[in-house]
């Protein structure tokens, strides 16, 4: 777990995580913070407002969520290869990350050299 976490945030990040105790060594030799949000019991939680903001700042259902766009994101394709999964879970991530299409990228997209300005 300590590989994937290296891998994927910076030293000093915040890492929200839920109970399971492979999370439990997060923070420690890697200066991280590590909040955990508590889903088993009676009054178990989905997010937590630790500042009393109103905001639930900690909570761990993004990937979750990821996970269930990328496997709806696969099933319009009925089965994938897996010599092509990598494939697709790029142009997920893509469309995943993406915040804005402007002209200037479908250009890109599309292969259109920009226009100079210049009119001839």
């Amino acid at each position: 777990m300590e590989e994937v976490i290296d891998g994927a945030c910076l030293e000093g990040a915040t890492v929200h995580t839920d109970e399971w105790r492979g999370y439990n060594r997060v923070g420690g030799r890697h200066r991280r913070l590590h909040r955990t949000v508590d889903h088993s019991g009676p009054k178990s939680t989905w997010a937590i407002d630790l500042d009393g903001d109103g905001v639930r700042e900690v909570h761990c259902n993004t990937m979750e969520g990821t996970w269930t766009g990328l496997r709806n994101f696969l099933r319009q394709f009925r089965g994938v290869s897996k010599w092509y999964l990598a494939q697709y879970v790029a142009v997920f991530q893509w469309g995943h990350n993406i915040k804005r299409v402007t002209d200037e990228f479908l250009r890109c997209l599309l292969g259109i050299r920009p226009s100079t300005g210049s009119a001839s």
